[in-house]
C-alpha cells in the first residue's frame, strides 16, 4: 500500500495551495487597503448632488497613503451613499466649494505586526501544519511517511529467541550451516587462512519445512543480530524505490556487523530478468540489480551473510546463483520418520498428553507431512479437545484432527438417501479391497461413508508401513488399480456406474501419463522425455509453452496410457471379482455403521464373520490415522 501516501501528499500540497491564495486574496484586508471597482454611486452622480444641493454631509476615509480612498456620502432625504474614488483632494475640495459639511478622517497608523509579521507566521504555520500531516506523525502516524519511502523495511531482531533446539528433524541442513556459525562467532580463526566464507546462503525447499525458522536459529546460535525482510517488501510501482531499500539494508547491516540479512520468498524480486508475457519489470530488475552489486563486493560488508528462502528456486535469475553470491545452496527436505518424531515432540511440549498418545506412531503415519503440517495437526487435535472439554489430548482427538486436515471435516448431520449410503458403500469397499490385496500400497486403516468437506461421499484411508524415496513402476501400477476399485464395484454390483469415481480417473490418468511421457516406463514408446509445459514456467503454463511431439507420438502416448488404464482395470475387476462375499459384507456393514475401522475390515477376510470383533488383522494399534491417499478418496 506504498502509493496511499503519496495520494495523501498530493491532497496536502493542494491545501496549502489553497492556504496560500486565501492569503494572497485577503492580504489588503490585513493592511487595511480597500478598493473595489463598483459603480453603485459614481463621481458624476455625486457632482450633480452637489450642484442640486442634495448632500448634507460628506466624511472622507483616506487610505494609508492619503491620497486615495473612499468618501461616505449622507443625503438631506436620508440614506447614506459610498463612493470610491482614487483622488480624495478633489471631492474635498468640490464638497468645501458647495458648502457642504465635510470630515476628512485621520490616515490610520502603520502597522509592522499587520503588515509583516502577522501574514507570516500565518504561512509559516500552514505550511508547519501541513508539513507535520505528511510526515505521518500527525493523525496517530496513520499515513505512510513520505520521508521513509526508500528506507529499508527490514526488521532487527537478536536473533537470540530461536536456536537449533527448536529446530527439529534437519540434522544434515543444521551440519551445512554450523560454519557460518562458526565463522560469525570468530571471523579470525577463517581469514587468517585465506578462507572466505560464503556471502550468502540460499535456503530451498517446499513450503512448511522450516527454512525461516533454520535461518533463525543460525542468528541465534551466533547470537548476532537478525534482519529479516521479505522480496515483495522491495518492490513498490515506483521505479528505483526497491533499489534504495536494498541500500539502506545493507547500509544498516554494515552498523551492526557481523550480522544476518534474510530475505523470505527472494523469488519475489530475483526471479529471471526479461521474462514473462508482459515483458520485463523495470522495478524489480532494478531492485535486483542493486542486491547483486551490493552482493558482489562493491562495498565493504566483512561479516554480514545474506539468508534466503524460496520454494521456486527454478525461476531465479543465473547471476544471483553463481559463486560469489549465493555460495551455498542449502535443499530443506520434508522429514523422515526420525525427524517427523523429533518436531512433534517440539510442538507437544507445551501440550498435555493423554497416555495412548503415541508420538512415533503419529509420526510413522504421518510420511509426506512437512514441519507445519504436525504443528498444525497438533494444534487442531488441541482445539479438539478443548472443544470436547479434555484436559488433555486423546489419540481419537488426533485422529480427529488428521482427518480435519487431509481430508476434511466430516459432516455427520447430512441426511444422504438409502441409495446413495449402497452407492457409496460399494464404491468405498471396492477400494479397500484393493488396498487389502496389493502388497505395494499400504493397509486399510478407516473405510467411512461419512461424507467430507472436500465434497467426497466417503473416503478409504490407509495405513503406510514405511516412508517411500522412490516409486516403482510395480506400486504406480497398483495405485492406478487402486484408483479404479470403487467404479469397477459399482459396476459388478449396481449394473450401472456413476459420478463419484471422477476424481478416481483423474488420478489414474495422471500416473499412467507421467509413467509414459515423464519416467520412462513404457517399452513401445521407450525411455524418451515427452513431458509438455514443464519448463514454461513463465509464459502461463498453458498459454505460451511449446508443443514439442508430433500428431503421430502424441496418438502413440494415448494408445499406452489407454493400454495402462485398460490392462489395470482389468487386473483390478479380477481380484475384487474374488472377493465378492467380503465385498458385499463389509458394504452391508458399512451402512449399519458408517465408519468401520482397519480390524474390522480385515477380520471379514480372515474367518467370514461380521467384522465386530476385530481380533486380526495387521492395523493391530489402530491410534493414528494415515496420511490419506487421494486416490482412495471418492
Amino acid at each position: 500500500m506504498e502509493n496511499r501516501p503519496v495520494r495523501g501528499t498530493g491532497s496536502y500540497f493542494g491545501l496549502i495551495v489553497v492556504a496560500l491564495l486565501f492569503f494572497l486574496f485577503f492580504s489588503p484586508i490585513l493592511r487595511g487597503t480597500i478598493t473595489s471597482d463598483s459603480d453603485a454611486y459614481t463621481r458624476e452622480a455625486y457632482t450633480q448632488d452637489l450642484k442640486d444641493g442634495e448632500i448634507e454631509g460628506v466624511r472622507i476615509t483616506p487610505n494609508r497613503d492619503n491620497a486615495t480612498g473612499y468618501a461616505t456620502v449622507t443625503l438631506k432625504e436620508g440614506g447614506r451613499k459610498i463612493l470610491y474614488a482614487t483622488v480624495i483632494s478633489e471631492i474635498e475640495q468640490e464638497a468645501r466649494e458647495a458648502g457642504v459639511r465635510t470630515v476628512v478622517e485621520d490616515v490610520p497608523s502603520e502597522s509592522i505586526f499587520m503588515t509583516s509579521i502577522l501574514p507570516m507566521l500565518l504561512v509559516m504555520g500552514i505550511c508547519m501544519f501541513f508539513f507535520y500531516m505528511m510526515s505521518g506523525q500527525g493523525m496517530g502516524g496513520g499515513n505512510a511517511r513520505m520521508m521513509n519511502f526508500g528506507k529499508s523495511k527490514a526488521r532487527l531482531s537478536t536473533g537470540e529467541d530461536v536456536t537449533f533446539k527448536q529446530v527439529a528433524g534437519l540434522e544434515e541442513e543444521k551440519e551445512d550451516l554450523e560454519e557460518i556459525i562458526d565463522f560469525l562467532r570468530e571471523p579470525l580463526k577463517y581469514t587468517k587462512v585465506g578462507a572466505r566464507i560464503p556471502k550468502g546462503v540460499l535456503l530451498e525447499g517446499a513450503p512448511g519445512t522450516g527454512k525461516t525458522l533454520l535461518a533463525r536459529a543460525v542468528a541465534g546460535e551466533a547470537k548476532v543480530p537478525f534482519f529479516s525482510i521479505s522480496g515483495s517488501d522491495f518492490v513498490e510501482m515506483f521505479v528505483g524505490v526497491g533499489a534504495s531499500r536494498v541500500r539502506d539494508m545493507f547500509e544498516d547491516a554494515k552498523k551492526n556487523a557481523p550480522c544476518i540479512v534474510f530475505i523470505d520468498e527472494i523469488d519475489a524480486v530475483a526471479r529471471r530478468r526479461g521474462t514473462g508475457l508482459g515483458g520485463s519489470h523495470d522495478e524489480r530488475e532494478q531492485t535486483l540489480n542493486q542486491l547483486l552489486v551490493e552482493m558482489d563486493g562493491f562495498g565493504v560488508n566483512e561479516g554480514i551473510i545474506v539468508m534466503a528462502a524460496t520454494n521456486r528456486v527454478d525461476v531465479l535469475d543465473p547471476a544471483i546463483l553463481r559463486p560469489g553470491r549465493f555460495d551455498r545452496k542449502v535443499s530443506v527436505g520434508r522429514p523422515d520418520i526420525k525427524g517427523r518424531e523429533e518436531i512433534l515432540k517440539v510442538h507437544a511440549a507445551n501440550k498435555p498428553l493423554g497416555d495412548d498418545v503415541d508420538l512415533k506412531e503419529i509420526a510413522r503415519t504421518t510420511a509426506g507431512f512437512s514441519g507445519a503440517d504436525l504443528e498444525n495437526l497438533l494444534n487442531e487435535a488441541a482445539i479438539a479437545a478443548a472443544k470436547a472439554g479434555h484436559a488433555y489430548l486423546r489419540q481419537a482427538d488426533i485422529k480427529e484432527a488428521f482427518i480435519k486436515i487431509g481430508i476434511g471435516k466430516e459432516k455427520k448431520s447430512h441426511v444422504i438417501s438409502d441409495k446413495e449410503k449402497r452407492i457409496t458403500a460399494y464404491h468405498e469397499t471396492g477400494h479397500a479391497i484393493l488396498f487389502h490385496e496389493l502388497p505395494d500400497v499400504g493397509n486399510v486403516y478407516t473405510v467411512s461413508i461419512i461424507p467430507t468437506g472436500m465434497g467426497a461421499g466417503g473416503y478409504t484411508m490407509p495405513l503406510p508401513d514405511r516412508d517411500q524415496m522412490y516409486y516403482t513402476r510395480g506400486r504406480m501400477l497398483q495405485e492406478i488399480m487402486v484408483s479404479l476399485g470403487g467404479r469397477i464395484a459399482e459396476e459388478l454390483v449396481l449394473d450401472d456406474i456413476t459420478t463419484g469415481a471422477s476424481q478416481d480417473i483423474k488420478q489414474a490418468t495422471n500416473i499412467a501419463r507421467q509413467m509414459v511421457t515423464r519416467y520412462g516406463m513404457s517399452a513401445s514408446i521407450g525411455t524418451i522425455n515427452y513431458e509438455q509445459g514443464g519448463e514454461d514456467v513463465f509464459l502461463g503454463y498453458d498459454i505460451g509453452h511449446e508443443n514439442r511431439n508430433s500428431e503421430y507420438m502424441a496418438g502413440e502416448i494415448d494408445k499406452e496410457v489407454r493400454g495402462i488404464i485398460s490392462d489395470c482395470y482389468t487386473k483390478a475387476k479380477a481380484i475384487i471379482s474374488d472377493n465378492m462375499d467380503v465385498l458385499h459384507r463389509a458394504a452391508a456393514l458399512l451402512i449399519e455403521k458408517e465408519k468401520i475401522t482397519g480390524k474390522e475390515f480385515d477380520a471379514l477376510f480372515h474367518d467370514g464373520n461380521d467384522g465386530n470383533d476385530g481380533n486380526d488383522g495387521p492395523g493391530e494399534t489402530a491410534a493414528e490415522p494415515a496420511a490419506p491417499v487421494p486416490a482412495a478418496l471418492s
